[in-house]
């Protein structure tokens, strides 16, 4: 394929960019020393050798690094190598590398994002907050139903009376204003209305 052209992206790294739009990324000194031109061919053999010799091992180095700040999910790392203008299989083969040593592994982070949460934020806000992080719905509806088998269920109810008991609500001197707040306010924290009417009962009787 053709090479259409080789530019900096910073001081020490050129971005190589192909025929179909895709582009990787290689150090000067490496560009220099695979003879990549711009305008020339890019052999497939050669490529791979790139790939093999050169980015899989960055690639693998890179979500290693990215794994000893914070545990992310598999979702997380592909966007991570993807911004660092990885190709699709060398990025395919560093999640397969440290997902082999679980070092990424969805279904555990999860569960523990569930459980570090859930007194503290809505299921609804959980959920938003997993599928942002690429976590399937799938896979947050099996966690959820798999706690409540273990025992462990959310308490809603509790949760919206500690927010309430936070903000200094007090359900006998609020007047019809300060209670529709009150509600929309739960409402944005992801609180189902059934869970919030239950709440704001339980304050008033």
């Amino acid at each position: 394929m053709q090479i259409m052209e080789i530019a900096e992206l910073d001081k020490k790294r050129m971005r190589i960019v192909l025929e179909d739009r895709s582009s990787f990324a290689l150090y000067k000194g490496e560009a220099r020393q695979y003879g990549l031109q711009q305008g020339e061919e890019l052999s497939e053999e050669l490529f791979e050798e790139i790939c093999e010799k050169v980015l899989v091992k960055r690639a693998r180095k890179r979500a290693m690094h990215l794994l000893q700040r914070m545990d992310r999910t598999e979702a997380q790392i592909r966007t991570k190598l993807a911004l660092g203008l990885y190709p699709d299989d060398v990025i395919d083969s560093a999640v397969d590398y440290v997902k082999g040593y679980r070092y990424v592994d969805d279904l555990r982070y999860t569960k523990d994002f569930v459980v570090y949460h859930m007194d503290r934020k809505s299921r609804t806000r959980i959920e938003q907050d997993l599928l942002r992080k690429g976590i399937s719905k799938d896979m947050i509806r099996a966690v959820f139903e798999e706690l409540e088998e273990e025992g462990t269920r959310q308490d809603e109810t509790a949760m919206i009376r500690s927010l309430l008991e936070k903000k200094k609500y007090d359900a006998q001197t609020s007047d019809r204003q300060e209670k529709q707040r009150m509600y929309a306010f739960l409402y944005r924290k992801g609180f189902h209305s059934e869970a919030i009417n239950r709440a704001l009962l339980l304050d008033i009787t």
